[in-house]
């Protein structure tokens, strides 16, 4: 199903295509609801699952079909881990709760823990790691709940935020080339809308299909080739696919939304280029004196409560 993209996007392109499903899984154990979240190039697969009992733990489905243990951070004491990205290597990054209610992340490689946080924050939340190991996420400075994103580029963070996002903004995933960093961002009425943000630090936003209540920016590749999500007024929810021209990284061009189906690529009469909403802020730049993944002093906060 092709669509115009409304507010950054305008223009419908007229093709779409179709996908083969290769597998579908849960991990193991009965009642377990499974919430796959990235893939690296080599097939494996990170995730988080819900027991029966609401216990949260992360997993990785490796590229032969196998699973590994239940991945719970050392201090996680409330029975929640999430694995939220891994790269070729299969180092995971992902966050965890502890008693007082903050967010914590960790890096896992092999079945060695690496505590991170922000320095300087109450909760940091890693969302991604790519091959190069840039790390990608959001943080809450104060304890106010209101999430920044950042970009963690060995040890020095570009933190950002969407200007009116009054929810808070999270960076999902950032390419290789480290052209394009996408999320979404919260508004002032608790609406999720998606985002991105350019190697110069502009920012292109709101991200929103026509009908859309609810959009989520996940992951991209190297051609700058998008995925996401969005919920309509009924309920419903569908995937999202479009790429950027490339001669103009804020010149989008939709291609379509389904559920069922990822839409072929346009032929080169369908790439007219369609105007977008850029703004561009100052990004801020932290240094670290120690590891990039030392952890920091916190203060009591709360986490999230619109996460994706």
């Amino acid at each position: 199903i092709a669509f115009p993209l409304m507010g950054t996007f305008a223009q419908q392109a007229p093709n779409s295509g179709s996908i083969e499903v290769i597998t579908t899984f849960d991990y193991p154990g009965v009642g377990n609801n499974t919430l796959p979240q990235k893939i690296n190039e080599r097939g494996d697969i990170v995730g988080e699952f819900i027991d029966s009992n609401g216990v949260v733990r992360g997993f990785i489905r490796f590229s032969n079909g196998s699973f590994s243990d239940p991945i719970v951070d050392p201090n996680d004491t409330v029975g929640f881990t999430e694995g939220r990205g891994i790269n070729n290597p299969r180092t995971v990054v992902g966050d965890y709760v502890i008693s007082d209610g903050t967010v914590h992340s960790f890096l896992l490689s092999g079945s060695t823990f690496t505590e991170y946080d922000v320095p300087g924050t109450v909760q940091t939340n890693l969302l991604s790691i790519n091959e190069p190991g840039d790390l990608t996420g959001a943080f809450d400075p104060d304890g106010s709940g209101i999430f920044q994103g950042f970009i963690d580029r060995g040890g020095t963070i570009t933190s950002y935020s969407i200007p009116g996002a009054a929810g808070g903004t999270f960076a999902y995933e950032t390419n290789n080339n480290k052209k394009l960093t996408v999320g979404y961002y919260i508004d002032a009425s608790g609406i999720l809308h998606g985002q991105y943000r350019d190697a110069n630090g502009a920012l292109t936003f709101p991200i929103d299909p026509p009908g859309s209540v609810t959009t989520v920016l996940f992951g991209l590749n190297n051609r700058n080739w998008v995925v996401g999500r969005y919920g309509d007024a009924s309920g419903a929810t569908h995937g999202l696919f479009f790429l950027l021209l490339p001669s103009t990284r804020r010149q989008p061009l939709a291609i379509g939304s389904t559920c069922s189906a990822v839409p072929a690529r346009p032929t080169a009469s369908s790439r007219s280029s369609v105007s977008g909403v850029a703004t561009r802020v100052g990004a801020r730049t932290l240094a670290y004196e120690s590891s990039p993944w030392a952890s920091a002093s916190f203060r009591r906060g709360s986490p999230s409560r619109a996460r994706a």
